[in-house]
């Protein structure tokens, strides 16, 4: 009997659940690993596998299309997503033989298809390795926005928007930190311990980290793990969050002893970082629309020792009487594009089109209006998104402002982490993945007057 790598055939089914059934790249990586008893190596090798080609996706095709007669939508699923495995590795990963790549791929075409198509996969496979498909990005010069699509494997909308937005050199910095693997920061639990004893737990459980870029809260775990077997994950030392989505918490503020509403708060992590900011001692409502997020949130509480977080299934763009005036402060990290996570969930790439950003908008300004009415007088909110563009951003904010002379911008300066404080501006302060290292973010602080 034939033998089949596991590893590329379990990395086939996954992107088989992206491509062909919509599933989220992160959610059809986890429930494949942590269902599969697997090594370290080849746990790293599918995660390797079915990133790289969902992120390059569109450069892996166009070299495939370079060295066919036959046109890719003519290929069943198993097939295309066979040759993108095989095309990944003879592109971009050196320590994988060709011969491997190639070899590895006819087998499985054979298995998801029939004679033939493990020939075809092996003839074209062969073509790329011999230096077929070279000559497929556009010249820069004469397409300088279909160059930056081909090169960095993005959408022409997506390129074409930043270049619009940032200028051709910042749009390139951008496209190209969205392919880096990001690293896999934590968020201490300081209900239960310190980024240093974070660091140490994780030290002697073989893990090697250090502490954060900007958030002193936050530490970067360098081994590769998977973190939900750790003893130090499962006693609730820590939360998995990138730094930048530890800014909302923080520019918010919340103190001991208030109220808070976070208004879509699922799956968790700022609903729990703002209770280890209250020392769990106050009340938070954590809001969503998704009765099965709300257990997420419940999960994420109970394995981190918090109990002032309250669960409430509501949709926040309609908004609740009880809640009027009601909250000292109110946390509204928006629905987006998630164009700043692109490195994250390379999968967002193709997921949006630009006709979307009309509707994100709308439901982004049907939030802030809904969820403003519960800041009580002299209290805060904060608006928060994952994405870099500014009409989901500071124009929701600005528009929000010329329409409700209860709140201004209050300067979120203080709040920031020195690192990034220099990148405020009054209230708002936009990240970037290229320029600061972390995930790209938007948050904006605002107060609203006493009466």
């Amino acid at each position: 009997m034939m033998k089949y790598d596991i590893a590329r055939e379990t990395a086939l089914k996954i992107l088989y659940e992206i491509n062909e059934k919509g599933a989220y790249s992160n959610i059809a990586l986890n429930k494949y690993l942590s269902s599969h008893e697997l090594s370290e190596r080849d746990r790293a090798f599918i995660t390797e596998l079915v990133y790289g080609v969902v992120k390059w996706k569109l450069t892996l095709d166009r070299t495939v299309a370079a060295c066919s007669d036959i046109k890719m939508e003519r290929l069943s699923p198993w097939i295309k997503n066979i040759l993108r495995i095989g095309t990944y590795q003879l592109l971009f990963l050196t320590k994988v033989p060709p011969s491997a790549a190639v070899n590895e791929s006819v087998k499985l075409a054979r298995r998801y298809g029939h004679n033939a198509s493990a020939g075809y996969v092996n003839a074209v496979l062969r073509n790329i390795a011999g230096g077929g498909g070279k000559d497929i990005v556009p010249d820069r010069a004469v397409d300088p926005v279909g160059y930056l699509s081909v090169r960095y494997s993005y959408p022409k909308w997506i390129a074409d928007k930043f270049m619009e937005l940032f200028g051709e050199e910042f749009a390139e910095s951008l496209l190209e930190a969205g392919n880096r693997v990001p690293d896999l920061t934590v968020r201490a639990n300081t209900l239960k311990t310190s980024a240093e004893g974070l660091v140490n737990a994780l030290k002697n459980e073989g893990v090697e980290a250090s502490p954060g870029r900007y958030v002193s809260d936050a530490v970067i775990i360098k081994s590769q793990v998977s973190v939900t077997r750790l003893k130090a994950f499962r006693n609730g030392l820590f939360q998995v969050q990138d730094e930048s989505s530890m800014l909302p918490a923080a520019v918010l503020a919340p103190q001991p002893g208030e109220k808070v509403l976070d208004a879509c708060s699922a799956p968790g992590g700022k609903a729990t970082h703002m209770a280890q900011m209250m020392q769990n001692k106050g009340l938070i409502t954590a809001m969503d629309i998704h009765e099965h997020k709300l257990k997420l949130i419940e999960d994420a509480a109970g394995r981190l020792g918090t109990d002032i977080i309250r669960t409430e299934l509501h949709d926040a763009a309609i908004p609740v009487p009880q809640h009027e005036g009601a909250y000292d402060r109110v946390l509204l990290d928006a629905p987006c594009s998630g164009l700043g996570i692109i490195r994250r969930k390379p999968d967002i790439k193709w997921a949006r089109e630009n006709r979307d950003i009309g509707s994100i908008t709308g439901l982004q300004r049907r939030l802030i209006d809904s969820v403003s009415k519960a800041v009580k007088p002299g209290g805060v909110m904060v608006y928060s998104t994952c994405t870099l563009l500014p009409e989901e951003n500071e124009c929701i904010v600005r528009d929000f402002l010329n329409n409700n002379d209860e709140f201004y911008e209050d300067d979120i300066t203080a709040y920031l982490p020195p690192g990034l404080a220099k990148h405020a501006r009054g209230g708002m302060i936009q990240v970037y993945p290229n320029r600061d290292g972390i995930d790209g973010f938007f948050v904006a602080r605002l107060a609203r007057k006493v009466k």
